[in-house]
């Protein structure tokens, strides 16, 4: 009986696309086992490459929007219809993401998420049951603020004043007004792809966790996290809602907590995507999964991609074998759940651009070596 093996990866960054990553994965197996049958099922986590993996998946297709960048400027954008006609995805990467800022310019004090609010409203213009929005990747500090502002919200200073876009502007905010919301959004299911936990504000809070890696100093993330708690406190005051220490609210500058405000419920970025890609019929008749992603650490069992497969594969009892870049300890907890085996695919000490350079090559090796250790079990 031919070996089945499913082939499940996240992108391996700026070296493999998931996509790229799974016909790798393929080759190898089938150099050692050419009556193998290998089923391809690139995957990502609601981060960038989530619109993509979706939109091929299915069978859906992309759409085009000029939108607002996050420095203010116009950036070309995409978002998509799925397969089924019905549902809409909006990748927040695409308007508001960190790769459209060049780093000599990265300063969450002022980008602003107005262009995904941009986005989502062109996505509204189709006849859509469902919007999906996946929120990794982000530039912004700014709650969602410039979101909310685009979709028709009021966000005001103290003068009564429309606020300004980023971050900072959040200093001077007084009250919202979200009677002037997209009415369009009470009629579709609102999800919220998300690959963190992180609450709005506080240590764990998006500014101090993340504003450096978006540009901010020390200083400017301590102001960012008190702006945001400003603008929850407002929040608040206007709807109720508490979203202060929800978890993952924080997520991409605490755009989380905005959709939050819009009807939105937060869930696991790779429980989303495995969902669309009815990932349990998949699982049948296969003997193993292979997966992987740029690196394996202490960060992984928190809900990233292999995480995500791990928990999921392990309730049907196919065995799961990962491949990284790089591995560092912290992840060996996802044995107890169908973890069969992990490896590093980097074959000696280099630097990240030579690892990025040879990944694919590497990749073929690793895999062809596991596929020939499991044909002799």
């Amino acid at each position: 009986m031919p070996m089945k093996f499913l082939m499940a990866p996240d992108s391996f960054k700026e070296s493999m696309t998931a996509q790229e990553a799974a016909a790798i994965m393929k080759q190898a197996v089938l150099r050692v086992d050419p009556a193998a049958e290998v089923v391809l099922m690139p995957v990502a986590d609601g981060g960038e490459g989530t619109l993509d993996v979706l939109v091929e998946a299915t069978g859906g297709r992309t759409c085009h929007a000029e939108v607002t960048g996050p420095l203010g400027e116009p950036v070309s954008a995409r978002y998509a219809i799925l397969g089924d006609g019905r549902t809409a995805v909006v990748e927040m990467a695409q308007a508001s993401g960190l790769h459209l800022v060049p780093p000599s310019r990265r300063n969450p004090w002022h980008t602003t998420t107005y262009g995904t609010g941009e986005l989502i409203k062109a996505a509204l213009d189709h006849p859509i049951d469902q919007l999906i929005v996946t929120i990794g990747g982000s530039a912004t500090n700014d709650g969602g603020a410039g979101m909310l502002q685009a979709l028709g919200a009021a966000i005001l200073d103290g003068k009564g004043e429309p606020l300004g876009y980023g971050g900072g502007a959040l200093e001077h905010i007084a009250a919202l007004d979200l009677s002037g919301l997209d009415p369009r959004l009470q009629r579709v299911t609102l999800k919220i792809a998300c690959d963190v936990t992180n609450p709005l504000i506080g240590p764990r809070g998006a500014s101090l966790v993340f504003g450096p890696q978006k540009g901010a100093s020390p200083d400017m993330a301590a102001a960012l996290d008190a702006n945001l708690a400003r603008f929850a406190d407002v929040m608040a005051r206007a709807t109720g809602n508490r979203l202060h220490d929800v978890p993952g609210a924080g997520a991409a500058g605490g755009l989380g907590a905005a959709l939050l405000l819009c009807g939105g419920t937060l869930q696991p970025g790779i429980d989303l995507v495995l969902d669309v890609l009815s990932f349990e019929e998949k699982l049948a008749g296969v003997h193993y999964l292979f997966t992987g992603e740029g690196k394996i650490d202490s960060q992984t069992p928190e809900g990233k991609v292999i995480a995500g497969i791990v928990r999921r594969a392990g309730k049907a009892g196919v065995p799961v074998v990962a491949f990284a870049g790089g591995v560092t300890s912290g992840y060996e907890s996802m044995y107890e759940q169908g973890l069969l085996s992990v490896h590093s695919i980097t074959l000696k000490p280099c630097t990240l651009e030579e690892a990025i350079r040879s990944g694919p090559d590497n990749l073929l090796r690793a895999v062809e070596n596991i596929v020939r250790l499991l044909q002799s079990r």
